[in-house]
């Protein structure tokens, strides 16, 4: 269930994805399942923020990581760091997300945990584009570590992200020609990849 939800979010298919995540952390706490609730809390809490719902995401996400620290679950910690630190950006805590960002990044590193240092690459670009006024080179070297971590791993929908990221950035900045280049890469995965809600973005942009 939790594995259809996975499916179903990285398509943007956000309703069923929740349904079926709901349904996963019901059982796993019906069950009293402590080490998988967490990581369903993350899933779902991931969810709801990136729907829209950050005032449900955000305490779900942070009781989830302090449950996983106080189990030492450090191999789910890490993906959830970046996640959390996702939420925080998007409910206009920067500063917040930046700290949340670096100890993810020390963490994965120390760890050897490349998937989830891609995803705090991008999650860093994020934070460095998210002001008024763009730190572009600092987002372009997270973008650029996150898209050649992700195509070595074989993450198609992290490149794609990466693509988008930089395109809203140079579009910002007055970059047409990047602008232009990244949004149409960016496209083209999404639509390859059946990502519909992301291709909308993508073709809001472009």
């Amino acid at each position: 269930m939790r594995g259809l939800g996975r499916v179903h979010a990285a398509r943007g298919d956000f309703n069923n994805a929740i349904r079926l995540t709901e349904r996963g952390l019901a059982l796993s706490r019906d069950r009293h399942l402590p080490q998988l609730s967490p990581e369903v809390a993350d899933q779902l809490g991931y969810l709801y923020a990136l729907s829209g719902r950050l005032g449900e995401g955000l305490p779900l996400l942070e009781e989830a990581l302090t449950a996983m620290e106080a189990m030492a679950m450090v191999q789910w910690r890490t993906p959830l760091i970046a996640h959390l630190g996702e939420t925080y950006l998007l409910a206009s805590r920067p500063e917040e997300a930046l700290a949340l960002a670096g100890r993810g990044l020390t963490l994965t590193r120390e760890r050897g945990h490349r998937g989830s240092e891609a995803w705090t690459r991008r999650l860093l670009g994020e934070i460095a584009s998210h002001h008024d006024r763009p730190d572009v080179a600092t987002a372009e070297a997270h973008y650029g570590a996150a898209m050649a971590l992700a195509a070595e791993l074989g993450m198609r929908p992290l490149v794609a992200h990466c693509h988008l990221g930089l395109g809203k950035v140079y579009r910002r900045t007055g970059d047409e020609v990047k602008a232009e280049e990244h949004l149409r890469a960016a496209t083209i995965m999404y639509r390859e990849l059946d990502m519909g809600f992301w291709l909308a973005q993508a073709e809001t942009q472009a």
